[in-house]
């Protein structure tokens, strides 16, 4: 396999980066681009994000009133379908002009079947982002294809009033991570808010309470450079550690999705929730007035890494379809998406960790779970570096982690499960 720039350890810390000097006019030649007719033109943005079609609507409308010859007609689906829409979208004449796309590994489909424009040269303010987010927009052949959206990071979200009634404090060792799990349980209420019937979210989960026990970016540089693989001693060791903490989780977990954990949470029944930076809206969507906090999971005993670790990884970019007709016009949107505006449009209305640098969080939650990342920001390596061939290393862990809750796999199964899917396309040093 041919490998983009690994990401420096270092670099996971995006917030500590100072915002660049202004960024260039969000049209690479200083003017909106008209239609031969002169008419309008509509670029039609496509977007998994079916919760935010209120907030991109908003966010465009900032960029139309500024660029009066273009409009943006946004358009969502329905996330689960979305992949297969937009292969069949970005293969035809009739597909959208922009789309949302995935990152990483999960990028190469669209690149290697030519679906979308390469943008290194038409598209400004790409120098902008940090080498370690800008690989997230990137192909094997090295060009750029898309524009970053957001850092993404994983965490645990808690009930302030649960823990208040339950004299119950934030958690910084180990010990008192349990103790607030058997305070809890004791209490008659769940303790973790964790839907296994998704099995997409797993490999997450199991990063935000293993994370630390394996090593973070330490042991990613060992598997990447062949040193060590995923049946290491302290992986297993961390898989294991999930697996004991399902005793904290709903019964018959393998049954509740996503969506239910969520609910559990912000119907009080549960009072904590491991979850994403993208699940902050929803969460608000649901309980508005429910008061939240977030926290990273102390490191267990005997973690390689021995303070508490955030997965992170940079998602949810914007590419140019090859087939569009009007590729100016999607290059001067695209120029506009790294300005520090269209940033802070991100941060205000999306509720996202935008991937350009410099972007403050006035909203409490938002600075109290991006403070806890530039302190602890870790890969989640199975997204970033197990995604490009197949089967991707989330969509195996997944599974075993299922298999695990389930009893019918254990840790150390899980890891050689995971390290056999792996080998069949991911070649160390390479």
């Amino acid at each position: 396999m041919k490998r983009r720039h690994l990401i420096p350890a270092a670099a996971l810390a995006v917030g500590a980066l100072a915002l660049s000097a202004c960024a260039p006019s969000s049209s690479s030649n200083g003017d909106t681009p008209q239609d031969p007719t002169g008419e309008e033109i509509t670029l039609e943005v496509w977007s998994w994000r079916t919760e935010d079609v209120a907030a991109y609507n908003r966010i465009f409308d900032v960029f139309t009133a500024a660029h009066p010859g273009i409009k943006v007609q946004f358009e969502a689906f329905q996330n689960t379908e979305y992949n297969q829409l937009l292969a069949t979208g970005l293969a035809a004449s009739d597909g959208p002009d922009i789309a949302q796309v995935r990152s990483y590994g999960q990028l190469q489909a669209n690149v290697e079947a030519g679906q979308l424009e390469q943008i290194d040269s038409t598209v400004s303010g790409l120098d902008q982002f940090p080498a370690h987010v800008i690989d997230s927009s990137k192909g094997t052949d090295g060009g750029i294809y898309s524009v970053p959206l957001a850092t993404q990071t994983f965490q645990v979200y808690y009930n302030k009033a649960i823990f208040a009634e339950h004299d119950l404090e934030v958690p910084t060792t180990w010990d008192q991570f349990l103790d607030v799990q058997e305070t809890l349980l004791d209490a008659g209420i769940t303790p973790l808010a964790v839907g296994a019937k998704d099995d997409w979210v797993l490999p997450l989960i199991h990063d935000t309470f293993g994370s630390s026990r394996y090593g973070g970016s330490e042991f990613r540089e060992k598997v990447l450079s062949g040193e060590t693989d995923f049946t290491d001693a302290d992986y297993v060791a961390s898989l294991q550690v999930l697996d004991d903490l399902a005793k904290y989780m709903p019964e018959q977990i393998t049954g509740v999705g996503v969506v239910e954990a969520q609910m559990l949470f912000t119907s009080g029944q549960a009072a904590q929730y491991p979850g994403g930076s993208f699940d902050l809206a929803a969460l608000r969507d649901l309980a508005p007035d429910l008061d939240l906090g977030t926290f990273p999971v102390p490191a267990p005993p005997g973690s390689v890494q021995n303070a508490p670790s955030v997965p992170s990884w940079a998602d949810g970019n914007f590419a140019i379809s090859a087939n569009s007709p009007h590729k100016e016009a999607a290059a001067t949107l695209l120029s506009w998406m790294t300005t520090a505006e269209f940033g802070q449009l991100v941060a205000d209305e999306l509720n996202m960790f935008s991937a350009i640098p410099g972007v403050t969080y006035s909203d409490p939650v938002m600075a109290e779970t991006w403070a806890d990342y530039e302190a602890g920001g870790q890969p989640y390596i199975l997204l970033i570096d197990f995604r490009f061939g197949d089967p991707f290393g989330t969509a195996v862990l997944g599974v075993e982690v299922q298999r695990m809750f389930l009893g019918e796999q254990d840790a150390a199964g899980a890891a050689a499960a995971l390290q056999d899917g792996v080998a069949a396309w991911f070649t160390p040093g390479q």
